[in-house]
């Protein structure tokens, strides 16, 4: 049993992936010089459908709204209880999560994504696994890649951050999402490799959506995302097509890394987590050669890379 207080609210970023400015300021070198690897962003993106002037120009309305919410329904096969909420990124989604109970004890088990505790901690929650009103559970996990089973959602609050889910659909939990209490997260940029658009999606018990919008306001997603999202999310051949290129480049990804003497632990098809003797020497042995990769601050092993896209491979290679 754990009982701890979560770390206070920072005015600093937290660590994530990403910061190629830093390690360019390091490093050296333009940003087109530079592998970025430090993400779980599919290097692949869904290619843009041409936009409407009038996405825009104009306010979302709620046809375009509308459209995109039934995509989202159908692709996810979200069950007809279940409310869906669409809103500008998935970490818009994550700081007001904890908004919808009183504060208590929220269990996060670690390591993972650290968003989710700063979040509960920024609205007083503390971190414990005894009897916790709320708990997050991500699923797979970043960065092991773990996944959870429904005997898991156990809380009052629980919430199922899918932001990696798309790789594997079939493990996903979205049948649960109409149950009192419970909050499924879906990330738009990773999977489909457009992070910058700013898209995610609550599904989950309506009356917990329906305080979450509240907490939103009108017009949240913008009209382009709103068009391209919808696009995208009715391309399950596409979304196929994906999974496959995923699975061989994360199959190709490990047996590099094997063979440079890392040891795969754990990940995703969007990223694999590898042991290493010394994952600071591997992030500046890499880095060397501009390739950028994640490592974290409570472990000294633990190596994160995304994938290459298709025309950087060698550059990997090379600087294994």
């Amino acid at each position: 049993m754990t009982d701890l207080p979560l770390p206070a609210p920072q005015a600093a970023p937290r660590d994530h992936g990403g910061g190629l400015d830093a390690a360019m300021a390091r490093w050296g070198g333009a940003r087109r010089d530079w592998l970025d690897l430090s993400t779980g962003i599919n290097p692949v993106a869904y290619p843009l459908p041409e936009i409407a002037p009038s996405a825009w120009a104009d306010l979302p309305d709620i046809a375009a709204q509308e459209a995109l919410t039934e995509a989202a329904r159908s692709f996810w096969n979200v069950p007809d209880g279940a409310g869906i909420l669409a809103a500008p990124g998935a970490s818009a989604l994550i700081a007001r999560l904890p908004a919808l109970a009183a504060p208590g004890a929220v269990d996060i088990p670690s390591p993972t994504y650290n968003e989710h505790a700063a979040a509960f901690a920024a609205h007083g929650w503390h971190l414990s696994d005894d009897a916790p009103k709320a708990r997050v559970l991500v699923h797979p996990n970043n960065p092991t890649g773990r996944l959870w089973s429904a005997h898991d959602l156990n809380a009052p609050l629980t919430i199922i951050d899918e932001s990696f889910c798309d790789i594997c659909p079939e493990q996903s939990l979205v049948a649960h999402a109409a149950r009192p209490g419970r909050i499924v997260l879906k990330s738009f940029g990773k999977f489909w490799g457009l992070a910058g658009l700013r898209l995610g999606f609550a599904i989950g018990e309506p009356a917990l959506i329906d305080r979450l919008q509240a907490l939103t306001g009108p017009w949240a997603v913008s009209g382009p995302a709103l068009w391209i999202g919808a696009a995208a999310l009715r391309d399950a051949g596409w979304a196929a097509q994906t999974r496959a290129r995923l699975s061989d480049d994360a199959a190709r990804l490990d047996a590099l890394l094997s063979h440079a003497g890392a040891r795969t632990i754990g990940g995703t098809t969007l990223f694999r987590l590898y042991e290493v003797d010394n994952a600071p020497a591997w992030q500046d042995r890499l880095a060397r050669h501009h390739v950028w990769s994640r490592i974290f601050p409570y472990s000294n092993s633990f190596l994160r890379l995304g994938l290459p896209a298709p025309a950087r491979w060698q550059q990997l290679e090379a600087a294994l």
